[in-house]
C-alpha cells in the first residue's frame, strides 16, 4: 500500500539534493553558512538547536539498526550490541581522515551488501505483480497507523541532514572556476544523485515487498523487527533470515557516520565552531545507547526516529529554497521557475503531513 510513498519521496529527494548540490556549487559554501550570512542570530541559533537534534535522530536509528542485526546474527543482547557499532562507526571516521575515495568505498561495500540481501527476499517472496503496479500508482492510506509510517518512509528518504551534508560536498574536493565549470560540475552531482536515490528506493521498496509478499495474509501479526527476522527463517529458510540480519547490519554501518559528518557541518556553518569529530561521535552516541540501555522497543523506536527527521525537513528545505531563487546568490545554477514551484510544493506536503501528524497525536486521547 505504501510503495507509492516509497517512489514519491525519492522524487522529492532528487529534487531537494539537487537543490542542496547546485547550492554548494554555485557558492563554494555550505546551507549552514548562508544561513549565517543572511539571518538573524537568533534565527541562525534556533536553527542550529533543531539541526543537531535532527543529527542525533540520524544516528539513533543507524545505532538501533546496526545493534538490531548484531543481536539477531549473533545474540548479542542490545547494550552491548550497540557499543560495537560505535566501535565500528569510529573505524569509518578513520577512513575519512584517509580521504573521502576511502570512506566512500567503504560505504559503497556495505551498501552493496544491503542490495544483495534484500534483493534475494524479494525473489523468494515471489511478490504479484498488479498488486506491486497498483502500490506504486494509486496513493492511499489505511487509518492514522499507516501515515506515521509513511512519515517514517518520508524523513528516511529525505533526510535534512542530507541536506546539509550534500551542499558541503563539493567545498573541499571541486571547486568551479568560473559558470561552465560550475554547471559541468553540477551535471556530474546530478548523475551522483540519481544513482544514489534509485539504490536507495530499490532497497526501501524491496523491504515493503518482502514484508507484503511473506508476511501479509498470513494471520500472524509481524510488527517488530525480530518477528520478520524469525518468520523469514521459518517461511524461507535460515539463509533468508540470515540475509536479513546481515542487510540490516550493513544498513546500519553504512549509515553510521553521516550524523556525525552532517553534525559537524551544522555547527561549523550556523556557529562558527568546531569540536573534535570523535568527541562528536561520542556526544552523539550517547541518546542511542540511553534507548537501548533503558530497555525501549527497538522497532518502535526505530520508527519514531525517522518521523522526528520528517518533522526536521521544512527547517532545512524552506531556506534551501529561498537561497536557490536567489540570481544574486546562484548565477546561472538559479533554480528554473518550476523548479521552485515544485520544490515549494513538496515543502507544503511535508509541512501538512506533519501538522496531521500532530493533530492526530494531540486528539487521539
Amino acid at each position: 500500500m505504501l510503495l507509492w510513498v516509497v517512489l514519491l519521496s525519492n522524487l522529492m529527494a532528487i529534487v531537494v539534493q539537487a537543490m542542496s548540490a547546485k547550492l554548494g556549487i554555485a557558492t563554494g559554501r555550505n546551507l549552514p553558512e548562508i544561513c549565517r550570512e543572511r539571518f538573524s542570530r537568533p534565527t541562525t541559533f534556533g536553527l542550529w538547536i533543531q539541526a543537531e537534534f535532527i543529527a542525533i535522530a540520524t544516528d539513533l536509528a543507524e545505532f538501533i539498526g546496526g545493534a538490531l542485526g548484531l543481536n539477531l546474527l549473533f545474540g548479542i543482547p542490545l547494550f552491548p550490541a550497540a557499543l560495537i557499532t560505535g566501535v565500528f562507526s569510529f573505524a569509518l571516521l578513520e577512513l575519512q581522515r584517509r580521504g573521502y575515495r576511502w570512506l566512500e568505498a567503504g560505504i559503497a561495500c556495505l551498501v552493496g551488501i544491503v542490495v544483495v540481501s534484500f534483493g534475494y527476499e524479494v525473489v523468494m517472496a515471489r511478490p504479484d505483480g498488479s498488486a506491486l503496479l497498483y502500490g506504486l500508482t494509486v496513493p492511499r492510506f489505511a487509518g492514522a497507523d499507516s501515515v506515521l509510517l509513511a512519515a517514517g518512509i518520508l524523513g528516511a528518504t529525505v533526510m535534512p541532514h542530507v541536506i546539509y551534508l550534500h551542499s558541503s560536498l563539493t567545498q573541499h574536493r571541486v571547486t568551479g572556476r568560473n559558470e561552465n565549470e560550475r554547471r559541468r560540475i553540477f551535471r556530474f552531482e546530478m548523475a551522483d544523485i540519481l544513482i544514489a536515490m534509485a539504490i536507495a528506493g530499490i532497497i526501501n521498496g524491496a523491504m515493503l515487498v518482502m514484508s507484503a509478499g511473506l508476511f501479509f495474509g498470513s494471520g500472524d501479526i509481524v510488527s517488530s523487527i525480530e518477528g520478520a527476522f524469525s518468520r523469514l527463517g521459518d517461511q524461507i529458510g535460515p539463509l533468508a533470515s540470515l540475509l536479513f540480519g546481515v542487510g540490516l547490519l550493513a544498513s546500519g554501518f553504512s549509515s553510521s557516520s553521516v550524523g556525525t559528518m552532517s553534525g559537524q557541518v551544522v555547527m561549523q556553518g550556523y556557529i562558527n565552531r568546531r569540536i573534535p569529530l570523535y568527541l562528536r561521535r561520542l556526544i552523539t552516541m550517547l541518546p542511542a545507547l540511553a534507548v537501548l540501555g533503558f530497555g525501549l522497543d527497538p522497532s518502535t523506536s526505530l520508527v519514531l526516529s525517522q518521523v522526528v527527521l520528517s518533522f526536521g525537513i521544512p527547517f532545512a528545505l524552506i531556506p534551501l529554497i529561498i537561497f536557490c531563487s536567489s540570481r544574486e546568490l546562484m548565477g546561472t545554477l538559479v533554480n528554473h521557475r518550476w523548479t521552485t514551484r515544485l520544490a515549494w510544493l513538496i515543502a507544503l506536503v511535508i509541512i501538512a503531513l506533519n501538522v496531521f501528524l500532530i493533530y492526530q497525536t494531540l486528539t487521539s486521547g
